[in-house]
């Protein structure tokens, strides 16, 4: 079987593509996967280092109102298509499985006119314009939450990797917090933004370093790389420590290492803190259609997390707000029962199941070839 995954541009897109890809290969060892991407985008490092072939296709950005790109937009994406198309069947595709992003509209598009069989999964709550169009064009959707607009949808979370739905947090404890130079017995707040980093999130934690060291709570600070030469917090003897590292490569130790998170609210950010029942404070991205606070909702509502708006997060607000959290045992306790009682830790063989159903669905001795694809984007 040949598997085409279609989801570049960030990490977002591209690391369910790739869990994707591994639990396939687990389930099929000779399954051939292959991902698209733009010459661009994260994937040109990310798919590589996971061990899969990546092919370009132009990217074609969906504008959102009227402008100049939506004028060329037909004569782009028939490129696009094309391009795309040529990867169809120079693998041999049997299946496309799209999660959004530039490069997943000339995937489907490329798919529907060779009759190969489409998947769609969307991880966030509020579906882009990228999925939206995937949805209409095959009965095989797969969500994160609950997602109105997409008709038909299957609930089964986000694929993630191994080292996060097998982890066992209370087991790995203490040697994650020896790799980070932690002590064993403190109090521990894992504060994060994504590979790059978040201003404010790194403002406002450095600046109630000293709250938080008053209080026995010690920090594991990921503050990006773009800003590791330029922030660091002094250790104090006989202080709690406050780590500051520029990127997690081992984000299942900093899981098992903290007691609570401070971070955004990206969709597999959300996903994972679920599935293996760590406690947040989720600052989500004021920016974009406010799909990040609709990410964090429902493990708050279950009890799992707290939302706290960008404008609102602060030292002052982590002194009043997360200290005394830390300072809690049993709220920590029971709010990590919340979330992993949420979190789904299965999500990749559950689209390992959609994908094959899919797959099963395309009429025997169908040919994956197309005619022609001029006219795409045509109508």
């Amino acid at each position: 079987m040949s598997v085409v995954v279609a989801g570049g541009g960030t990490a977002g897109h591209i690391e369910p593509a790739m869990n994707l890809a591994d639990a396939l290969r687990r389930r099929h060892p000779d399954i051939t996967v292959t991902a698209l991407g733009t010459p661009t985008g994260m994937e040109n490092t990310l798919v590589p280092a996971r061990g899969y072939e990546l092919r370009h296709v132009p990217r074609v950005p969906l504008p959102r109102r009227p402008n100049l790109d939506l004028v060329r937009l037909p004569a782009t994406l028939r490129g696009a298509v094309r391009a795309a198309g040529q990867v169809l069947d120079d693998v041999g595709a049997d299946v496309v499985v799209g999660f959004g992003g530039y490069v997943s509209v000339p995937a489907y598009l490329a798919a529907r006119r060779r009759k190969l069989p489409i998947v769609v999964h969307e991880a966030n709550a509020r579906p882009g314009v990228a999925n939206r169009l995937g949805a209409r064009l095959t009965p095989f959707v797969a969500v994160t939450a609950r997602a109105d607009d997409l008709r038909g949808a299957r609930l089964i979370g986000i694929p993630l990797r191994r080292t996060i739905s097998t982890l066992d947090r209370g087991a790995t404890r203490a040697e994650a917090r020896r790799h980070f130079g932690l002590e064993e017995d403190r109090p521990t707040l894992l504060v994060f933004g994504g590979s790059l980093g978040a201003r404010r999130l790194n403002e406002a934690a450095t600046g109630a370093a000293a709250a938080l060291r008053a209080a026995g709570i010690q920090v594991l600070h990921s503050v990006g790389r773009e800003h590791a030469e330029s922030i660091s917090v002094p250790a104090e003897p006989g202080q709690a420590p406050y780590v500051v590292v520029p990127y997690l490569e081992r984000m299942d130790l900093a899981y098992a290492a903290a007691d609570v998170a401070l971070c955004r609210a990206g969709a597999m950010t959300c996903a994972e803190l679920a599935a293996v029942g760590l406690p947040a404070v989720y600052v989500p991205l004021p920016i974009g259609n406010g799909e990040q606070r609709l990410n964090a909702l429902p493990v708050v509502e279950a009890g799992g997390g707290i939302v706290v708006e960008d404008s609102t997060v602060s030292a002052a607000w982590i002194a009043e707000n997360v200290v005394p959290l830390l300072g809690d045992p049993a709220r920590v306790t029971a709010m990590g029962a919340a979330a992993a009682a949420h979190g789904r830790r299965d999500a990749d063989e559950a689209l390992v199941d959609l994908v094959l159903e899919a797959v099963a669905s395309r009429p025997a001795g169908a040919d994956h070839r197309s005619a022609d694809d001029r006219s795409v984007g045509e109508k």
